[in-house]
């Protein structure tokens, strides 16, 4: 397996809210772990942070190998992330952090499966011979407004209140969190992004720059790259993950 972690503040913004790391557990299975924070100027920063941290830090104390049921892990994904939405939530009282939350993508990487946590707007895809796939649904009012039917998916891509989420970390309720279990086939590639990468750049043009036969560093630099030249609007972060034949 190889990955790159890249993140960029984009062409509009003044900070980077985002954030994003992988940590390796006690038995050597690993975590990704991406989130984009929301609030004021400091308090978004904080949230993504903490969310990839804490629940990182959580990750290296597990002991969860190659036979583990992706049921008990899924259960460990949805405890720790409810429990660090209440974490958020509390420290979101404080005048300093008012208001901040985050969304969070977690993908644990076991030997021909990944399991995927997911709360907010970031998505994680699989490009499995040359399509790119959605594993994640947005957690926002126009997802809402599709699945009500009353717009389209490609209306939702551009709808004028896409920015608007309805889940994400740092609710003063209990946060319901999106988790499931894929297996996963030679040379497929996981995408993990925040909506930076996703609202500037089409699907097709995600794939070619995949299809590139170049390292990783380079397709992730030049994901960033082209969602700068098309507007740079937010921040922007990506996340790849690519399985060969001898880690499946």
């Amino acid at each position: 397996m190889k990955y790159s972690i890249l993140s960029d503040v984009g062409q509009k913004r003044s900070n980077n809210q985002d954030y994003a790391d992988t940590f390796v557990n006690q038995q050597g299975e690993r975590i990704f772990l991406l989130a984009d924070g929301m609030g004021g100027h400091k308090a978004g920063n904080v949230a993504s942070k903490l969310a990839v941290e804490d629940l990182g830090k959580a990750w290296t104390t597990t002991t969860f190998a190659l036979g583990s049921e992706s049921s008990e892990v899924e259960e460990w994904l949805r405890a720790q992330i409810c429990a660090e939405n209440e974490n958020i939530a509390n420290l979101g009282k404080l005048d300093e952090y008012q208001g901040m939350g985050t969304t969070l993508e977690a993908v644990i990487v076991q030997k021909h499966q990944i399991i995927n946590a997911h709360v907010g707007d970031s998505r994680t895809q699989i490009i499995k011979n040359g399509e790119l796939i959605r594993l994640t649904k947005d957690h926002s009012l126009v997802q809402e407004l599709v699945d009500a039917g009353q717009i389209t998916a490609d209306e939702a891509e551009h709808h004028p209140n896409k920015n608007i989420i309805t889940r994400s970390l740092g609710q003063p309720i209990d946060v319901k969190v999106d988790t499931a279990t894929l297996e996963i086939d030679e040379n497929d590639m996981i995408i993990m992004s925040s909506d930076g990468l996703t609202n500037m750049i089409p699907s097709t043009d995600i794939v070619k720059i995949i299809e590139n036969d170049i390292a990783l560093d380079l397709q992730a630099e030049a994901l960033v790259g082209l969602a700068n030249s098309n507007g740079g609007l937010d921040n922007i972060t990506v996340v790849l993950i690519k399985f060969d034949k001898g880690d499946l």
